[in-house]
């Protein structure tokens, strides 16, 4: 059996660990529910059409489990929630039965369309994890890059509003993962917050990544930012409730404060 796009065997050759020139195969086989078979990225590749149509790009079969029309105003985004397209994907982790392609194919079709938004994915996901030194070196990679590189600047990074992730930013994500040092290095870059209500160490973490703090207009403070639902990080934050109940207290997340 092949896939519908290379017409190649359903596996990959990856290096083999013990050292040995043979490579080593290993399956990748996505199944359609209308038996079509790809691998992975050949069907990624297919994905502009794909989150468009919601139909196989081979024999153009109705994929959607829910169907779930392109939203007006964002074509890859679906007008409303649970639609799905259910595969069987075997790798080498095994096979996973039911698995819904659709989130990644939705996001590689925004990406192929807004190539300048991958490094604010990708910051994203450091604010997430806690990454500080990444996102450190990314900002700064974004006021380096060539003029004719599709790219944000650091400042539109910073600010940076996922649509396919509820319009959050890189503050909300942080609060909500609990990465207090990502918190205090974005108040410090993107926020009217004064310097003397920020904690020593993160002053301290700041200055020793030479990072300085920029001017900051109340109308470009990313506390001020708010989500699909109308909250900003500070809203976030009361929800959550227990150990941020008392930042929500000390005010640092108001935006103007």
């Amino acid at each position: 059996m092949a896939c519908q796009v290379c017409v190649q065997p359903l596996n990959l050759e990856v290096d083999d660990d013990d050292g040995s020139d043979e490579p080593q195969l290993i399956p990748d086989d996505l199944e359609l529910s209308c038996g079509c078979h790809y691998h992975w990225q050949c069907l990624l590749d297919q994905a502009a059409e794909l989150a468009i149509s919601l139909k196989c790009p081979t024999c153009d079969t109705e994929l959607a489990a829910n169907i779930a029309g392109p939203s007006s105003t964002n074509q890859f985004l679906p007008s409303t929630h649970g639609a799905t397209i259910l595969t069987r994907y075997t790798n080498e982790g095994g096979v996973q039965e039911n698995y819904d392609i659709l989130p990644a194919i939705t996001e590689e079709a925004y990406l192929e369309a807004n190539p300048e938004a991958r490094p604010a994915r990708a910051y994203h996901v450091m604010c997430s994890e806690g990454d500080v030194e990444g996102i450190v070196e990314l900002l700064r990679d974004a006021e380096q890059a060539d003029a004719d590189e599709p790219m944000m600047n650091s400042s539109q990074l910073i600010r940076y509003q996922d649509p396919l992730g509820d319009s959050k930013t890189g503050l909300h994500l942080a609060v909500e993962r609990g990465q207090e040092e990502v918190i205090w290095l974005l108040l410090w870059i993107a926020s009217t917050l004064p310097t003397g209500a920020f904690p020593e160490p993160a002053v301290q973490t700041a200055q020793a990544m030479g990072i300085q703090r920029p001017s900051t207009l109340a109308s470009e403070d990313i506390r001020a930012l708010t989500d699909n639902q109308g909250r900003t990080a500070e809203a976030v934050a009361a929800q959550m409730g227990g150990i941020w109940t008392q930042v929500v207290e000390s005010g640092v997340l108001h935006p103007g404060t």
